[in-house]
């Protein structure tokens, strides 16, 4: 089959690999649209954490199934899916309390042997496998994945009705967690970005205010005059130096700041005004289930305006492309979708 490999930093191949054999408690599906995530770019320059070049790339995916394993009870083939792509170990308390993302010997595609998305068949366990509802797209259904990262992260904020929300970055993961903000109720959603055309993504996600803070450094105040207040809550879904400290002044006094981004080198923040105003600094790490199973609902239900994140869809042969178009943010590039 072909798979779309990060070769090195910046080196995307398509190459032939072995079809992958399922397990008894697996089923392979037919990709049928791949996703772009920001995390693999952070692959694709060599600097994420844990997955690293030479790797079959991408973790989100939308398919149909053309084979289960003998074990596999709710699943057949020609059904329509998506992946949550992680799985534990089963047997420590995280797992068994729901918490996957917490496990210590956590996997996901691109690790520890387990084939990356971005290819013409995938192997996933049953019970990281989603039926995509009827009537809803495989674009829809790509966007799972990064909708539930949204989704966890609104509720780690724990927003509110009325909520005054404060989102930094308008990437796809970012716009997207404008949606999952505003179906928890949020009635103010300010975005900051340095791209206007990422600001203007923003607005037709749902963002009441929008803000291009570049070469801004007073930024902070003028956020907090466009909306007439300091914030509830903060969501930082850029890893830029210096944007922690920068959350922390836009709260409120008892606000939080829940980071979804993937960070580089050290973050300093003012622990004086973290502290006499009780503010909160949450780490936020991927999703659970129960944020997968609300990202599907809410997808369904229409939640997302998917015409505004989607800007390419690519042919496989074209992978490199997209992750140039999306590193560099050519062409008001958003979300790219590799299709197969």
């Amino acid at each position: 089959m072909k798979a779309v490999y990060v070769e090195d930093a910046y080196k995307v191949v398509v190459k032939d690999v072995k079809l992958p054999e399922i397990e008894n408690n697996e089923v392979l599906i037919a990709t049928k649209v791949a996703g772009i995530c920001g995390s693999d770019i952070h692959t694709y320059k060599g600097l994420h954490l844990f997955r690293k070049p030479p790797v079959i790339i991408g973790h989100e995916i939308a398919g149909e199934v053309v084979m289960v394993g003998s074990h596999v009870e709710n699943f057949k083939v020609g059904d329509r899916v998506t992946v949550e792509p992680q799985t534990g170990c089963g047997k420590c308390d995280s797992c068994l309390t729901g918490k996957v993302n917490y496990c210590q010997n956590r996997k996901a595609p691109g690790i520890k042997g387990w084939y990356g998305a971005m290819a013409e068949y995938f192997a996933a366990p049953e019970e990281t496998v989603f039926k995509l509802p009827d009537g809803m797209t495989y674009d829809q259904g790509v966007l799972v994945e990064p909708f539930a990262v949204g989704v966890h992260a609104v509720r780690k904020a724990d927003i509110q009705l009325g909520d005054k929300v404060a989102i930094l970055g308008a990437g796809p993961i970012g716009l997207l967690t404008v949606s999952a903000a505003k179906a928890a109720g949020a009635t103010t959603i300010l975005v900051t970005d340095i791209m206007d055309y990422a600001l203007e993504g923003a607005e037709k996600m749902g963002a009441t205010h929008s803000l291009n803070i570049l070469n801004k450094k007073e930024w902070v105040s003028e956020a907090q005059t466009l909306i007439g207040s300091e914030f509830d809550k903060v969501l930082v879904a850029v890893g830029v130096p210096g944007i922690i400290d920068n959350s922390i002044s836009l709260l409120r006094k008892g606000g939080k700041c829940v980071t979804i981004a993937m960070f580089h080198g050290t973050q300093t923040f003012d622990i004086v005004n973290l502290q006499q105003g009780e503010k909160e600094i949450i780490g936020c790490m991927t999703y659970t289930r129960e944020d997968t199973l609300a990202a599907i609902d809410l997808l369904a239900a229409g939640y997302v305006n998917e015409d505004a994140l989607i800007t390419h869809k690519l042919s496989y042969h074209e992978a490199a492309k997209g992750f140039e178009l999306v590193d560099k943010k050519e062409d008001s590039s958003l979300k790219v979708l590799v299709e197969f």
